[in-house]
């Protein structure tokens, strides 16, 4: 039996909330732009379908519609504060201005409790943040709830299993959404929770052993989460027809590249290609200070050494990648705006033109906390699963001016001691990613009498869901002193210590 939400997105911050919550429902679901028709919908064959928010206003001449033929599915929906406003519409309803705009928390008070509000209590606490409402009802819809400023705060269609609420449900500051989408999947849709990470991985062997065929597959390995697992799932399906391509460009943390060899060679028996082009990319970023500049050349540089391995190695024709959900969301989104700009900076490159290699992405529709999980049925090592992200031009971005030898070997012993010190506090797996920048900054110090005039290192940790925004990591004053004091003695060249308190936005989580 088939599960499956369709999430349309009509430009919402939260539209990647939603099919998270979906998802620890236990049902599948994947978010598509306002432009899908109904026949492809119907094609699809959702058990429910999903009308996300947004920042439009219907009240403007060029506000997103959807095609009004998905109305006459007869699917259930569930339109979420601009989706149930167009919902309103559709059917005749009257959406405008409200006199009163709830933004934050609100107080919803429950009148039917019959489905989408099942045992839940008659008041509970929802987030609001509409400028509009529905302030005449569609013929033939009932009001579920309301809330202080808004008469109609939740309404629906039975009979076609429509339903609408002005809130999000999606949010953490709405304490019951979960519930409340639980209840739109199990007691409307009649889902019943099939999709898991083992069936996920049953469906993915099989559909890997179809693509493949007798062919072989390279995948460019990185030792990150991503890669790791991607790695380990390949290897499930596929096998000795997996080779793995590690290429180690010199800008790695501390024996990470030997870490790598052991755990994919050594204990996973892969076919391991390790290919060390440490001085070819130094070579390469002698004296380039522009960062761009930089990660232009470790991903030139990056494509031409996986290329040359990849064609020494016979039978290929597949290219693997750890592509995840959020940027295949983000490429076809019609919302995209400039983020992909943004992100293009932990990324080492695209893909080989010339390779002529068919793709597979056996992650493509996963988000980064299901692939741990992924990473946990599978078996993976822990310290894979729960690493912090890592760029893809590795320590070259978190160098801030020119990159030698000797500013990686101060960069790294630095990285190491922080990362140690904040194990050693039991903070890592609290911590969605920490690590140390070394600043094109000298300043002058004392050291036994002596005057010093050495580097500056920047300490960096965040906190975040997903790694799209971030607060600065609230460290312990004690944690933070005992770092900056074993960096200044531990570490030669350094002799100051800052703490970077900015959060994303208006920064980004690296420096370059």
């Amino acid at each position: 039996m088939k599960e499956f939400i369709a999430i349309i997105d009509f430009g919402s911050q939260y539209s990647q909330l939603i099919a998270r919550r979906i998802r620890e429902c236990n049902v599948y679901c994947e978010i598509y732009p306002p432009q899908i028709n109904a026949d492809r919908l119907r094609a699809l064959s959702p058990s429910g379908i999903i009308f996300s928010g947004g920042p439009s206003s219907l009240t403007q001449k060029n506000a997103p519609r959807c095609d009004k033929n998905i109305f006459k599915l007869r699917i259930p929906i569930l339109g979420i504060c601009y989706g149930m406003q167009l919902t309103a519409q559709y059917f005749g309803g009257c959406v405008g201005k409200a006199t009163a705009r709830e933004y934050g928390k609100t107080e919803l008070y429950i009148q039917d409790k019959k489905d989408l509000f099942a045992k839940l209590d008659t008041k509970i606490i929802t987030w609001m943040s509409h400028g509009d409402k529905v302030i005449k009802l569609p013929k033939d819809f009932k009001v579920l709830a309301y809330s202080r400023n808004c008469r109609i705060a939740c309404f629906a269609n039975r009979k076609l299993k429509i339903y609408g609420v002005q809130f999000h449900p999606e949010v953490v500051h709405t304490p019951e959404g979960k519930n409340i989408i639980k209840n739109f999947l199990y007691n409307i849709c009649g889902c019943h929770g099939l999709w898991t990470m083992k069936s996920f991985i049953k469906d993915a062997v099989k559909q890997l052993h179809y693509n493949v065929g007798k062919s072989s597959l390279v995948l460019g390995l990185s030792g990150g989460v991503d890669s790791s697992v991607c790695a380990v799932l390949l290897h499930k399906a596929l096998k000795k027809k997996l080779h793995c391509i590690f290429v180690d460009n010199g800008l790695l943390r501390i024996k990470e590249s030997q870490h790598v060899r052991d755990t994919f060679q050594k204990h996973y028996h892969m076919n391991f290609h390790y290919i060390n082009a440490q001085n070819l990319f130094l070579k390469q970023l002698k004296g380039v200070i522009d960062p761009e500049k930089k990660r232009k050349i470790i991903g030139r540089l990056f494509i031409r050494v996986f290329e040359q391995e990849a064609k020494r190695i016979r039978n290929i024709k597949f290219l693997a990648q750890g592509t995840l959900y959020p940027d295949v969301i983000e490429s076809r989104s019609v919302f995209g705006g400039p983020s992909a700009k943004i992100k293009s900076h932990h990324n080492v490159g695209g893909l080989p033109k010339k390779m002529h290699l068919k793709l597979i992405e056996p992650l493509k529709y996963l988000f980064k906390d299901e692939v741990r999980i992924l990473g946990r049925e599978l078996k993976l090592p822990n310290e894979f699963i729960q690493r912090h992200p890592f760029p893809g031009p590795g320590l070259a971005v978190r160098i801030v001016g020119a990159v030698t030898k000797k500013r990686l070997e101060i960069l790294r012993r630095a990285d190491v001691l922080l990362i140690e010190e904040i194990r050693n506090q039991g903070l890592y797996n609290k911590i969605w990613q920490a690590f140390t920048v070394l600043l094109p900054v000298k300043s002058v110090g004392v050291m036994g009498d002596e005057r010093t005039y050495e580097n500056t290192v920047a300490l960096r940790a965040v906190t975040s869901v997903d790694g799209m925004t971030a607060d600065w990591a609230k460290l312990p004053p004690d944690l933070l002193g005992k770092v900056s004091n074993r960096i200044i003695n531990e570490v030669k060249g350094v002799n100051r210590v800052v703490y970077d308190i900015s959060s994303k936005p208006p920064a980004t989580i690296e420096w370059e």
